[in-house]
């Protein structure tokens, strides 16, 4: 249970456009309350013109501890934060930010941290392991950096080779030189067409609106195919939805938020990360 808020309480906010489908701040808050720590989360709905004075009066509040980031302010808020990860500082975006003591914000992206977890917890991809091949669909807007953050996450597990499929050309070609410097996996240009992967994630926010087309041409997955999706709400996606009747073990973005929640925790109460 999340214990009623008093003055005392410290604030952290979860910011995006639209915000209605997000699942952390009931989970984030219980697992403040779970760890001892008086806090609470909350939704906040910023457009991106907004989104520069939001984050001006957001420095200046002195009871607000962390940022959670979701579409489509990932970009614009690594803009934001004086210091960050070594994975941030790669990828150029964040969806963690936490006070430093000298009240500027440090971040972290945890978000390819939380999608690959759930495919491990399904078997998919084990430490150390390999998959033959991976396709990554991600689009420019109004996505954000979680396809980036599974495209890295995924080459750091190993894969043998990664597809990029994204309508950003310029931001796609530029993703997939700094990964291909890794030296870690062969990553090239993908396209909607997953024949030949083992692995298909969709980081769009395709299906989250009715009539919304799928990021991926599903007639062409093959049954042994993982595919994962980003999407919360719906819980199960179009494309999910389409994957499980072809056969496809699947992962939702609520597998994606139960495996990054406790994540998420420890780097805003400073613990590790």
């Amino acid at each position: 249970m999340i214990p009623a808020p008093t003055g005392a309480t410290r604030l952290y906010v979860i910011v995006g456009d639209p915000i209605a489908q997000v699942r952390s701040p009931e989970g984030v808050s219980a697992a403040f309350a779970a760890r001892g720590h008086d806090g609470i989360l909350m939704p906040v709905q910023v457009t991106p013109g907004d989104l520069p004075d939001f984050l001006s009066v957001a420095t200046r509040l002195k009871n607000l501890d962390g940022i959670v980031v979701t579409i489509p302010h990932k970009f614009g808020c690594y803009e934001a934060c004086a210091s960050a990860t070594e994975r941030a500082h790669f990828l150029r975006t964040v969806n963690l930010m936490r006070r430093r003591a000298d009240g500027a914000w440090h971040g972290d992206m945890v978000d390819g941290l939380g999608f690959v977890g759930s495919a491990r917890a399904k078997g998919i991809v084990q430490r150390g392991g390999m998959l033959d091949s991976c396709s990554s669909t991600e689009r420019t807007k109004p996505a954000g950096g979680a396809g980036s953050a599974i495209a890295l996450e995924l080459v750091e597990a190993g894969v043998r080779e990664l597809a990029i499929h994204d309508s950003a050309a310029e931001r796609r070609d530029a993703l997939i030189g700094r990964l291909n410097a890794l030296g870690k996996a062969p990553v090239r240009v993908g396209t909607s067409n997953p024949a030949g992967f083992d692995f298909v994630a969709n980081a769009t926010p395709a299906g989250m609106k009715e009539g919304d087309p799928l990021p991926a041409d599903v007639a062409r997955l093959a049954p042994a195919s993982y595919c994962g999706c980003v999407i919360t709400k719906p819980e199960v996606s179009p494309f999910i939805a389409a994957a499980r009747r072809i056969g496809c073990v699947t992962g939702t973005g609520t597998d994606m938020y139960q495996q990054h929640q406790g994540i998420m925790v420890d780097f805003l109460l400073h613990k590790g990360g």
